[in-house]
């Protein structure tokens, strides 16, 4: 018998691929063509690029399973990236302009040309891979659930994982930036049709209205709806949007997007489109909502099957398939740029570091080498992670975000921090989060007796604080070590 929903997920892949491969045509592909696309890409192309950051396995599993899981708590999803969106107008451009003024292909060679300093570029590199890892593990663990459960298990997770891993590597090492910008429009079409359809669909088939789903919920499971006491409380809820938000172009790979614009104006016109763009998100949110009643019983990392367990229970299989093509896709893409990120930084920032010999082919030549190596590390992660998808991305923001204060700094027309205390700062910070953030310390051990509103702070952001506490006191000593210098006409030994 045919397995129809595997069906239609297999001939969408067969689709994406034969459209990243094609995306090569008529093109050298030399590091910054491969990398960056010749910085030749319109509002379209980067607009796409731009939405991939939103539109992947978080929105399409992720959100719906926070959304059964912890319920208002949900909404952060919404926000942050909407406070981003208003901070790009004015930050993207000024980061554009120099990268092209100086032909840059990596977030790390920014900061390392902004700041003088190799060695800061190989923090920054290192910082990125160790966020970008937890990040590209929960497309292929999405990848997973995705068809997995659509094709009712005939097809394993691992399995599954696997073939995706397998048609990342093969169109990015192929035609880098271009295919996963071509991919990208396939995705963003199916996507949208798919998540505007469920979320309005299964509300109102199940319940009748938003309003009687709601109520229904509210009767069910009092207090559900609001952000809790501890926990997802409103504390958490407010950290998490700013830090999130602030690192919102942060990710390597997000930020090497920027480079692939044409001129500065995309950025602003972006700008203003994206936060109408991320409203969609909200029926991924009903979707949720829609499956507490209806599949209850879902526990841990099984919520992000909350989507899938009531499509499965009202629609015919050919719709599961489309929606399982729609999922398939939101790991595709972002896959491919993060995938393509981690191996050009790798390449560019970490070996031209080490061998100051190697040119631009040898890197390129490189950074195609190191795509499957990075994928099979994906891989692996994926198949033993048991973290929630959300779970995994709050993760990779709270090492990430860490890079902002340096950034913004660096912008400025006279920087008040050399590149030492942004080394501290950054280091200060991620520490921070690798300390409290995988369990080997908790502040209440650190700092007992505080309220409790102060330990519901995410531990990204205690982290954020710490390292623009150590920049302040880094300026403050570079602006005591310049007045000792006009006094006396020398520096302090």
């Amino acid at each position: 018998m045919i397995n129809v929903p595997l069906l239609i997920i297999g001939a969408m892949a067969v689709v994406a691929l034969y459209l990243g491969l094609r995306a090569r045509k008529g093109r050298q592909m030399g590091l910054e063509q491969w990398a960056v696309g010749q910085r030749g890409f319109g509002s379209f192309l980067v607009f796409l690029l731009m939405a991939g950051e939103i539109y992947t396995t978080v929105a399409f599993l992720g959100g719906s399973g926070f959304a059964y899981g912890r319920g208002a708590a949900v909404y952060y999803i919404l926000s942050y990236p909407c406070l981003a969106y208003v901070i790009s107008y004015w930050l993207l451009p000024p980061i554009w302009r120099y990268a092209k003024q100086h032909n840059l292909v990596t977030q790390a060679s920014f900061f390392a040309e902004k700041y003088d300093s190799p060695a800061l570029g190989v923090l920054v590199s290192l910082v990125g891979l160790a966020a970008l890892v937890p990040y590209l593990v929960l497309q292929f663990k999405g990848l997973g659930i995705i068809v997995a459960t659509a094709s009712n298990g005939v097809v394993s997770p691992a399995l599954a994982i696997w073939i995706g891993a397998v048609l990342v590597a093969a169109y990015v090492s192929i035609s880098g930036v271009h295919g996963a910008a071509w991919t990208a429009v396939l995705k963003d079409i199916v996507v949208l049709v798919v998540i505007l359809f469920l979320g309005f669909y299964l509300p109102l088939h199940h319940y009748g209205s938003f309003s009687a789903m709601f109520a229904a919920i509210e009767d069910a499971k009092p207090g559900f709806l609001s952000l809790q006491q501890s926990g997802t409380s409103l504390v958490w809820f407010d950290s998490t949007v700013l830090l999130a938000g602030l690192g919102f172009y942060m990710w390597p790979h997000t930020f090497s997007s920027l480079y692939t614009a044409r001129d500065h104006r995309v950025f602003r016109k972006n700008a203003i489109i994206l936060p109408l763009y991320q409203l969609i998100l909200v029926f991924v949110a009903f979707v949720g909502f829609a499956a507490i009643l209806k599949v209850p019983g879902l526990q841990a990392s099984n919520v992000d099957l909350s989507l899938f367990r009531l499509s499965i229970d009202t629609f015919d299989p050919w719709m599961i398939g489309l929606i399982g093509a729609a999922g398939m896709l939101t790991a595709l893409v972002p896959g491919a740029m993060i995938t393509m990120a981690v191996a050009t930084t790798v390449a560019n920032n970490v070996y031209r570091v080490v061998n100051n010999n190697a040119d631009d082919g040898s890197t390129a030549r490189l950074a195609k080498l190191l795509v499957p190596v990075v994928t099979l590390v994906a891989v692996y992660f994926a198949l033993t992670a048991n973290n929630t998808i959300v779970a995994l991305q709050l993760t990779g923001y709270s090492l990430i975000t860490q890079l902002f204060p340096a950034l913004l700094l660096s912008l400025l027309p006279n920087n008040p921090v050399t590149k030492v205390g942004v080394f501290i700062g950054t280091a200060v910070g991620v520490t921070t989060v690798a300390v409290f953030g995988f369990g080997y310390l908790h502040l209440q051990q650190v700092l007992p007796g505080l309220p409790q509103a102060a330990y519901e702070v995410n531990v990204g952001f205690v982290g954020l604080v710490l390292n623009v506490v150590v920049l302040a006191i880094a300026a403050a000593a570079g602006r005591a070590g310049e007045k000792n210098r006009l006094a006396t006409g020398r520096y302090p030994e």
